[in-house]
C-alpha cells in the first residue's frame, strides 16, 4: 500500500485508510468480533490509518480500536479521532477546558497516553475563525496530550480557513464523484501548505457501491434513514446530500462507463485517492470482505487497469448534468 506523508507530522499513512463510523454501531449493528475483524483485514492489508471519534457509538468505536491495537504490539498504525460532537454545537462550548476533558476520554477509550491525531468534529465556522481555539489545541500538545490537531469541516469554506492557521495538520472534507467542489481549491492551497487532506464519505454513504435501488430500505437507527433532509445533522452528510434517485441514477452511470471487471466502489476510491492533494481515502466497512475490497482498490493505480482519464473525464460530466447545480453551490 502506498504511504503518503501526514502533513509535517513526519508519519506516514497509507493512501486508504479506515473510517470507523460504522463501527460504532451508528450504521447499524455490528458486533465486537466482526469489528474487530474488519480492524485486522484492514491492517493485513496494509492500511496504517484508523480514523475513529468519540462519539460514534458513543466512544465504542475508539474502545474497539484500543482493544485491537493493545494486542498488536508495534502496529504501526495511526489512529485520528475526532471530538466537539459530544455537546451542542456553539462556539461557546468549544474551549481548552472541554478540550481537556474530550482528549482525556478518548485517551482512556483507545488505551494510550498521547492521541496520534485528533480533529475538531465539524465544528461551527466561529470556531475555525476564533484564535483561541488553536491556542487551547497547541496547549494541548505542548502538554503531550495530542501529537497533532486537525480539522473535520463541512464546507470548502471552512477548509480553506483551516489551512490557513500553521499548527493544523490536516482537513477532512467529503470528497467523492458527487462532491468535486474542494477539488477547485481545497486541495491546491492544502498541498501548497503542507496540509494532508483526508477524504470521507467516499462512496457517498453507499450510493456510490453500486448495490443500492429503488427499493433498498435501511434501518431505522441508520442514519441513511433518519438524516435524509439534514434531520439529525448535516444534510450533506448523508449520501453527499444527494437526492437518493438521483444518487443513483449518477451511479449507474458512472458504473457503465467502466470496464468489465472494474467495479464501481473501487474505481471511486482509487478515483480520489489519484487526486493530487489527497493524502488519504477512508471508506468504512462493515464486513471483512468490504475492509478488503477498499483496500485493494490501491491496486488498480499505475498499471492496475483504472484508466483514470477517462474515468474522470466520465465524472465529470455526470456530475455536471446532474449534480452540480443542486450540490456545488451549497458545500
Amino acid at each position: 500500500m502506498q504511504q503518503n506523508p501526514l502533513g509535517r507530522t513526519g508519519r506516514d499513512v497509507s493512501a486508504i485508510g479506515l473510517g470507523t463510523w460504522q463501527l460504532g454501531a451508528d450504521w447499524g449493528e455490528v458486533d465486537e468480533a466482526e469489528a474487530l475483524a474488519v480492524l485486522a483485514a484492514s491492517a493485513d492489508a496494509g492500511v496504517t490509518l484508523f480514523d475513529t471519534a468519540d462519539v460514534y457509538g458513543d466512544g465504542r468505536s475508539e474502545s474497539v480500536i484500543g482493544r485491537f491495537l493493545a494486542g498488536r504490539p508495534g502496529h504501526g498504525i495511526t489512529v485520528a479521532t475526532k471530538m466537539g460532537r459530544r455537546a451542542e454545537q456553539r462556539a461557546e462550548n468549544y474551549i481548552a477546558a472541554n478540550f481537556r476533558a474530550w482528549a482525556e476520554r478518548s485517551r482512556r477509550n483507545l488505551g494510550v497516553e498521547m492521541l496520534d491525531l485528533v480533529q475538531l468534529h465539524c465544528p461551527p465556522s466561529a470556531v475555525i475563525d476564533d484564535d483561541g481555539t488553536f491556542d487551547a489545541l497547541d496547549a494541548l500538545v505542548d502538554d503531550g496530550a495530542i501529537a497533532a490537531y486537525g480539522v473535520s469541516v463541512e464546507t470548502c469554506a471552512q477548509a480553506l480557513a483551516a489551512i490557513a492557521r500553521p499548527g493544523v495538520t490536516n482537513v477532512q472534507i467529503i470528497v467523492n464523484p458527487f462532491r468535486l467542489k474542494p477539488l477547485d481549491e481545497v486541495l491546491p492551497a492544502a498541498a501548497s501548505a503542507g496540509v494532508a487532506v483526508f477524504a470521507r464519505v467516499p462512496l457517498a454513504s453507499g450510493l456510490l457501491s453500486g448495490r443500492y435501488t429503488s427499493d433498498t430500505a435501511f434501518a431505522a437507527n441508520d442514519h441513511r434513514s433518519y438524516n435524509r433532509q439534514g434531520e439529525a445533522f448535516d444534510r450533506g452528510e448523508t449520501f453527499s446530500g444527494v437526492d437518493f434517485e438521483t444518487g443513483l441514477a449518477a451511479a449507474r452511470e458512472l458504473a457503465a462507463s467502466l470496464p468489465e471487471g472494474i467495479a464501481l466502489p473501487a474505481a471511486t476510491i482509487a478515483w480520489i485517492a489519484s487526486r493530487p492533494g489527497i493524502t488519504t481515502v477512508i471508506p468504512g466497512a462493515r464486513s471483512v470482505a468490504q475492509a478488503r475490497a477498499n483496500a485493494a482498490a490501491a491496486t488498480l493505480l499505475g498499471d492496475g487497469g483504472l484508466d483514470v482519464a477517462a474515468f474522470d473525464a466520465a465524472v465529470h460530466e455526470v456530475y455536471d448534468r446532474l449534480l452540480r447545480d443542486d450540490i456545488h453551490p451549497q458545500w
